[in-house]
């Protein structure tokens, strides 16, 4: 039946295979779409800005706890060096099949001595050397066992536990190479009660002058004036 103006006056029905059909496929694009583009947003910020790791052990007592989950900021230091007393995470040069927590206490170019579980750090700006005595971070009753006097090249890191005593660190397997390192720890964020940012300590010789100690001197070109220069001592 048609009406006047000649247009049926019931519609004819539409395909509804057709509808279902084309709904359908929308509807996957739009969740393939939405998957893809949170997958790979979480591909960027898993591989290129941060990384959960587990602590495992207690080389990091009383700062970092066994079983504590952190999440490691792994872009900072594509804008900048790593510093004096960051907390890190690196491939452990022996086997870069496991992972590390330490934290960093000597530099590039640095020359590093620890003897009678005293710390000395010698470098440009304080040639007789200074004393790392203000480590607020550790008991102050802790010892730093070992005998090392070494001076690090371009690109090496000394690393330290915050529990000396039960620590395999920089004075057991030597020098850490910077392209092992995954980046700088920035939160604590399980246990909950435990939740904290992670803050790189102020040293007193990154502000003020020190008294220089009675050692070698630091040499412009890394020499050590003639004295011997040991790579690591084994403690555990």
């Amino acid at each position: 039946m048609y009406s006047e103006a000649g247009v049926p006056s019931h519609p004819q029905p539409r395909n509804l295979f057709l509808v279902i059909f084309v709904g359908t496929v929308v509807f996957i694009y739009d969740v393939f779409k939405t998957v893809s583009t949170v997958l790979g947003v979480a591909f960027l910020i898993r591989f290129f800005l941060i990384q959960p790791f587990y602590v495992s052990g207690q080389s990091m007592e009383p700062n970092f706890h066994n079983n504590e989950y952190i999440i490691v900021d792994q872009i900072s230091y594509r804008f900048h060096a790593p510093h004096r007393g960051d907390v890190i995470v690196f491939k452990y040069p022996m086997n870069v099949a496991f992972s590390f927590i330490k934290r960093i206490v000597a530099l590039p170019g640095e020359r590093i001595t620890i003897q009678n579980g005293n710390i000395a750090i010698y470098n440009q700006e304080h040639p007789q050397g200074f004393g790392l005595d203000e480590e607020s971070y550790i008991k102050s009753s802790v010892i730093t066992i070992g005998d090392i006097d070494t001076i690090l090249k371009e690109g090496e890191y000394f690393v330290l536990g915050d529990n000396r005593p039960n620590s395999s660190d920089s004075r057991q397997w030597g020098i850490l190479p910077q392209h092992l390192i995954v980046g700088r720890v920035w939160v604590v964020l399980y246990p909950f009660d435990n939740f904290q940012t992670i803050h790189t300590p102020k040293y007193l010789q990154d502000a003020l002058p020190t008294i220089p100690i009675q050692n070698v001197p630091y040499q412009p070109d890394n020499s050590l004036s003639n004295q011997p220069a040991n790579s690591a001592a084994n403690v555990f």
